[in-house]
């Protein structure tokens, strides 16, 4: 009974407290029934009346549950939201210490960035219209978050109380026009997805990376910093970490939602860190988040046949590699950092062949190879063909088949190495496959229907209507006020 009430509570809703004295009470209407029946066998079998309208209930219910099920399988944008754990407080590790304790807290400051109420985890709310779908979510994961460099790191996650909107019908780009990035989705646990960048790069005039302590502003652009080359000393064990607002994300794989969606990760309990399970690969990766354009981002498993569910499944593979002088690529260490791979002199219509002023620093123990995303090319661009020499086009992703998409679908996939680190593209290149009109939202404006609430008893959503406009607004103390 508790798994169902649970499965029904979270579909519905309802609290478990309220649905199991529900289902009790239809259970002793049910054995008073059934004992009426075994006293009168000899006779028409009789019911206690009292059992029918709970009968009736418990038909309804069951048939409705029924319904959303399937429901949600035929809409995974609906139905791939990790909600397991919206019930439960955000909590952090301040320090190693407190971590390997197992200590956490559900407030925390330092000065900067302070939570000074618990605030909930992740997803709290998912409407939908028949165009966007809306998703109201915390910004904060599900998993103990932290400790972020034994709690040195002078940023802290807060709750973001965001609404995030994703177009119901995506469609591919006609242009795939360059799109400066930074946030590029959010992941099913309602964590921000950020891009491969950290948003600073190299300036030729300082000679010296940009970045928070240099004081120089971005750098020149040209030379674009890897995030997780750079930045990943900053990450917790989930690969996630903040900015100066507060904002936790992903610029890689979230490898604890992974685990948490059972993605062929295991979970130390002893160290509190994540790694690549190694035993062979059984199913298809789940949905891990979804992009601005619409489209699905899977964890690094699909199917050998991208069209063929039958053919078995492996780790996916990046349509990208290092500039080192093999795959066909240049070697970066012997020409110095002079020239721009095709993909790039794409999108910033410039020529590969860089001027004096804009080259970078040669390949050394300071900026080694992969510190910069410039040092990767696209294979397509090297007579590489994809299908046969590697699986991803160059914006990360395939036309697929997947479990939830049996007929086809776009679809982007993290990338791993064969040693389960995360590689370059991570989670998409520097283009969108598909019009990115997924946004940030300050509210909704349009009739709505609430496909999913964390908090019933709040005000959130139960006044929604689909026959309405609704206004979604924030409160300040932790819920949406319906206007």
């Amino acid at each position: 009974m508790k798994t169902m009430t649970e499965t029904v509570g979270k579909i519905f809703g309802i609290s478990r407290n309220v649905l199991v004295p529900f289902l009790l009470l239809g259970e002793k209407a049910r054995m008073r029934a059934d004992f009426k029946n075994d006293l009168h066998f000899k006779s028409k079998p009789q019911f206690d009346r009292a059992y029918i309208p709970l009968l009736k209930m418990r038909i309804f219910v069951a048939a409705m549950f029924t319904a959303s099920v399937t429901g949600a399988l035929a809409d995974s944008q609906l139905s791939s939201w990790f909600t397991l754990d919206s019930g439960n407080f955000a909590r952090i590790y301040r320090n190693n210490a407190d971590k390997n304790a197992g200590l956490s807290v559900t407030t925390w400051s330092n000065g900067r960035n302070s939570q000074s109420q618990p605030a909930y985890s992740g997803v709290q709310q998912v409407l939908s219209s028949s165009n966007w779908i809306y998703v109201r979510s915390t910004g904060l994961a599900s998993q103990i978050m932290g400790p972020w460099q034994n709690g040195w790191f002078p940023n802290l996650p807060t709750d973001q109380h965001f609404i995030f909107a994703i177009p119901r019908h995506p469609a591919p780009q006609t242009s795939h026009r360059f799109n400066h990035l930074g946030e590029i989705g959010m992941s099913v646990d309602g964590v921000r997805l950020f891009d491969s960048g950290d948003a600073f790069s190299y300036s030729h005039q300082n000679n010296e990376d940009a970045d928070p302590r240099a004081d120089i502003g971005r750098g020149d652009q040209v030379w674009n910093r890897d995030a997780f080359a750079n930045e990943s000393p900053t990450f917790d064990a989930s690969f996630g970490h903040q900015q100066n607002w507060g904002r936790y994300h992903y610029h890689a794989e979230p490898i604890a939602l992974r685990y948490e969606l059972g993605d062929h990760v295991d979970y130390d309990a002893t160290t509190k860190t994540y790694h690549e399970n190694t035993a062979p690969i059984t199913k298809h990766s789940p949905i891990l988040g979804w992009m601005h354009d619409g489209y699905p981002i899977y964890g690094p498993y699909g199917y050998s046949n991208p069209t063929n569910p039958a053919s078995g499944v492996r780790r996916i593979i990046s349509g990208y590699a290092l500039r080192d002088g093999n795959n066909g690529t240049d070697n970066l260490s012997q020409t110095g950092r002079r020239t721009l791979p095709a993909w790039d002199s794409r999108e910033m219509n410039l020529s590969t062949i860089l001027p004096d002023s804009e080259t970078g620093p040669n390949v050394n123990a300071q900026y080694p190879l992969g510190h910069y995303i410039e040092d990767y090319a696209y294979l397509g661009d090297l007579g590489k063909v994809q299908g046969r020499d590697f699986d991803l086009d160059e914006y990360n992703g395939r036309w697929c088949v997947t479990p939830e998409f049996p007929n086809g679908t776009y679809a982007y996939f993290t990338t791993i190495d064969a040693n389960g680190k995360p590689i370059y593209p991570y989670n998409m290149g520097r283009r969108y496959y598909g019009n990115p009109t997924g946004r940030l939202m300050s509210g909704i404006y349009e009739p709505v229907e609430t496909n999913f609430v964390a908090h019933p008893d709040q005000t959130v959503g139960n006044d929604v209507s689909p026959t309405k406009s609704t206004t979604l607004t924030w409160s300040g103390n932790g819920g949406y006020v319906v206007h």
